[in-house]
């Protein structure tokens, strides 16, 4: 009779674990290779479950999440006929300590706030353009400014509704954004099924460790858009999407749901008088808010994509009219424009008279005669990012790129230096994965999510997202990545939050 090897279980596999010098990774320490302290109750948890025991529970819950619909759609990656796949799920959650979620919760809370001034001001009274704070023509030339909203206030003044902001790790433990999401920010349906799988198959290992909850996201958000509706004690609020085709369509069906919304076609709404009304039976029935997950040029044939057979006619004059809460509200993507990121750190001095809690990655302006000229002579070191774009796409790594790749980039930079950014590279953080039998890093950020009504709410976690490939650096879902629950550990009793200052150590180091 053949012996069998016995399995270890995933704790144990940290002593194994071999670590990336130059990064920081989120359960080891980077110098001694021993666990951090606040992952420490997760290990004793984890040290009953060995690895194929672990494999097992991961297949299970891959085959829940298809079971859900948690699918993303990716165009020919070949994984069905219609290109949907799960987005994969890992299982080891990552850990944030209470002090850490403290700073970026300040931080976040800034930012959101300065944004949304930034918003009202460019649409308004342009003052900060007036001061010489950033040149007219960035915002004149974004392709997110939508000069017809000039002078059309949001009611309640509230112009980003829901933020994704996408932060990163760097090798000393402190925390940048890498860029702002406030048009249509997905991912949080991601978040909330991450979290309802851990508690359906690894429910042991919250029975000692407390976990902030994500779960009342969708009724926050609904209660916040709720507030805005001046004119309506019960205000119909409704999530507008392009349709099943959209590749972040079940997050749109699962909003709709657990925000106790209906899920609707623009062809489901129109507009008379200025107001907006949803087909409906017996009798029409008039709309007062809408979620809309529409991108910005297919909301108003009427007014912007006038080639366009999708939308709502009418659409943006009931908004000028302060008849309709639009959420987000259109025009925000002046403020995601890679270009305009340079400057958040100055609106966050300019409206609030702060230092930015959170830094931004160093970035080149290449529209900038000089800056394009350093940057073209280190192409091969930086990271090139086209302003307009979401999802990873058009990003070019300069260390990981060809020659061919980086040619083809320097033509483009040259032709259009206003449609590109560069950065610095910044080393994403690392976090274990099982990958077989053994654990490997693979490279993490990190989307909170921010509402913004009557006050400004973190959400505490947010969408860990993961680089699926062995040192890649891409972590966006539209290009093959996954994702991971993210848990904001809940305060100690005794008030001693250990490993703390964990990153401070090591920068000494």
């Amino acid at each position: 009779m053949t012996e069998q090897t016995p399995t270890m279980s995933i704790g144990h596999l940290l002593a194994d674990y071999v670590r990336t010098p130059g990064v920081y990774d989120e359960y080891v320490h980077s110098t001694s290779g021993l666990p951090r302290d606040h992952v420490q109750p997760l290990l004793k948890s984890l040290s009953d479950i060995d690895t194929d025991a672990f494999g097992d529970i991961t297949r299970c819950a891959m085959s829940y999440l298809r079971r859900r619909g948690v699918t993303f759609t990716l165009p020919g990656d070949g994984s069905d006929s219609s290109g949907e796949r799960i987005l994969p799920a890992d299982l080891l959650p990552r850990l944030i300590t209470p002090a850490e979620w403290e700073h970026l919760d300040r931080g976040l809370h800034q930012r959101v706030t300065a944004l949304n001034l930034f918003i009202t001001d460019i649409y308004s009274s342009n003052y900060i353009v007036r001061d010489r704070i950033i040149p007219e023509e960035l915002i004149a030339t974004s392709s997110g400014f939508i000069p017809e909203l000039r002078g059309i206030a949001p009611p309640g003044g509230v112009h980003i509704h829901t933020a994704g902001i996408d932060l990163a790790r760097k090798p000393d433990g402190k925390f940048v954004v890498l860029e702002d999401n406030l048009r249509v920010p997905s991912g949080v349906a991601y978040v909330l099924e991450n979290r309802a799988m851990m508690r359906r198959w690894l429910p042991q290992l919250f029975e000692h460790i407390g976990v902030e909850s994500v779960q009342d996201y969708p009724k926050r958000l609904a209660g916040e858009l709720a507030k805005l509706v001046s004119w309506s004690d019960r205000p119909t609020i409704v999530l507008l999407t392009p349709g099943s085709a959209n590749s972040a369509y079940f997050e749109h069906s699962l909003m709709a749901r657990t925000m106790g919304i209906e899920l609707v076609l623009p062809s489901h709404l129109y507009v008379d008088g200025d107001t907006v009304f949803l087909r409906s039976l017996p009798r029409p029935r008039r709309v007062d808010a809408v979620y809309r997950r529409v991108d910005d040029e297919f909301l108003d044939p009427s007014v912007l994509r006038r080639d366009s057979l999708v939308g709502v006619p009418g659409l943006l004059q009931a908004y000028a009219s302060g008849r309709i809460v639009l959420a987000n509200s259109p025009g925000n993507g002046v403020a995601d424009d890679k270009a305009v990121y340079a400057y958040v750190p100055d609106f966050i001095r300019y409206y609030l008279g702060e230092e930015p809690i959170i830094p931004n990655v160093p970035t080149y302006l290449l529209w900038d005669d000089d800056q394009r000229a350093d940057v073209l002579s280190r192409l091969d070191q930086l990271v090139i990012k086209p302003v307009a774009e979401a999802g990873g796409y058009g990003i070019v790594i300069g260390p990981a790129a060809s020659d061919e790749e980086l040619e083809t980039c320097r033509r483009q930079i040259v032709d259009d230096p206003r449609n590109y950014i560069a950065q610095e590279v910044v080393a994403l953080s690392r976090h274990p994965s099982l990958c077989d039998d053994h654990l490997e890093g693979r490279h993490i950020d990190l989307r909170p999510f921010v509402l913004s009504g009557d006050d400004i709410e973190v959400i505490p976690g947010g969408l860990t997202r993961v680089a699926m490939r062995k040192g890649s650096l891409v972590v966006n879902s539209s290009q093959g990545g996954g994702s991971k629950d993210t848990w904001v550990l809940a305060p100690r009793p005794d008030g001693d939050d250990a490993d703390e200052t964990d990153h401070i150590v090591e920068a000494q180091s």
